[in-house]
């Protein structure tokens, strides 16, 4: 910037330079979640994948659509909830289109890493993923367990006596007086 650009600017005669700004494409909804979930499911039926690979889709969809109505739990801006999303949306489409992308022939059979094949290195893959979602959602159910941990020692301190566990309901015996019948038990 040259002088008379500086004085042009300070005395407002020149307009400011204009930034470009981009905007990031807005976080996927948890229906976004889901829709890929299905398209996932979808890439993967009709034997168009080894058994072992759409067995393995299928845990990895079951388990991220067990957690989505928890992920809240853990906080939406977490860790684990990107985990969660990226997996459904970006990690596990991606893993099954490159297998897919490969003629099956030469993919199921041909050695390309450490001596393993494409479908040994796609279940590798998908075996990594179904883990991490498997801890994911241990964690957010963990939370609801907890929460009903605390709900019975709160019961057990208000209406239970200190240090004494809580026990079976009484059974309820027949008073003494009343006869017994010849079909009762001694």
């Amino acid at each position: 910037m040259g002088f008379k650009d500086w004085v042009a600017k300070v005395t407002g005669r020149l307009e400011p330079e204009r930034v470009a700004v981009t905007l990031s494409p807005p976080a996927p909804t948890e229906d976004d979640i889901m829709n890929a979930l299905d398209r996932a499911d979808a890439m993967v039926t009709g034997g168009v994948v080894p058994a072992p690979v759409q067995s393995r889709v299928k845990r990895i969809t079951s388990t991220v659509r067990q957690t989505m109505p928890r992920l809240r739990n853990l906080g939406l801006g977490s860790a684990e909830a990107y985990s969660v999303m990226a997996t459904a949306t970006d990690y596990l489409p991606e893993a099954i289109s490159g297998y897919l992308r490969l003629p099956r022939d030469w993919a199921d059979s041909r050695p390309i890493e450490a001596g393993k094949t494409s479908l040994m290195l796609l279940i590798d893959q998908l075996d990594l993923l179904g883990s991490t979602m498997d801890k994911i959602f241990d964690a957010v159910v963990r939370v609801d367990a907890a929460a009903l941990v605390a709900h019975g020692r709160f019961l057990q301190e208000k209406f239970g006596h200190p240090g004494n566990a809580p026990t079976a309901p009484p059974t309820m015996s027949p008073p003494s007086d009343t006869p017994r019948s010849s079909l009762d038990l001694p």
